[in-house]
């Protein structure tokens, strides 16, 4: 049985790449062991998962992958289009997987802890790669470095006019009082 490093590191030998690649193998490394919360396919249609690793790691065999997903909170479903919305809005541009990261980041979402645990990244730098890349324009305003799960949900809410706004699963979070405590 491999590691999550080795099929990291296997993904990585086998990569077009792309700068969002290193961060995408680490998510799957990652998924491939479950470690992280997220479903199936990473939140992508098992059509588009394979298309996915198919262009981002040409040589790499997905029989390599163990596919593991954890279920998704149906109650939550409704804020997906939302996200999307605000997701495709605010592309950087600069990749074909940037289309690909709007899923796996609501997918993250989705998860009840920081976006970087649930995505199943290996520190929260990663993440904040992950949104620079992929998501420029809306990383860009982010200056006081917010939590990353946190500043999305804020920026839908502000868009909404609500500007008193917490993620969803905030509640069930260890840090909530380091985020929330005044």
């Amino acid at each position: 049985m491999k590691t999550p490093q080795e099929i990291f590191n296997r993904l990585l030998r086998t990569r077009r790449g792309e700068s969002v690649e290193e961060t995408l193998a680490c998510i799957i490394a990652s998924w491939s062991f479950g470690i992280g919360g997220m479903p199936d396919y990473l939140g992508l249609s098992e059509a588009s998962f394979f298309r996915m690793m198919a262009y981002c790691f040409p040589d790499f065999s997905v029989d390599e992958l163990n596919l593991n997903g954890k279920s998704i909170d149906v109650r939550r479903i409704d804020e997906t289009e939302d996200l999307r919305k605000l997701l495709l809005k605010n592309l950087s541009g600069n990749s074909k997987s940037e289309i690909w990261m709007v899923d796996i980041v609501i997918a993250g979402c989705l998860g009840n802890d920081h976006l970087w645990q649930d995505l199943g990244l290996w520190q929260r730098a990663d993440l904040s790669k992950l949104m620079m890349d992929n998501f420029l324009p809306l990383a860009s305003r982010n200056i006081k470095d917010m939590k990353w799960k946190k500043f999305l949900y804020k920026q839908l809410c502000e868009t909404e006019g609500v500007y008193t706004c917490r993620a969803p699963s905030c509640d069930v979070c260890v840090d909530y009082k380091s985020c929330f405590d005044s």
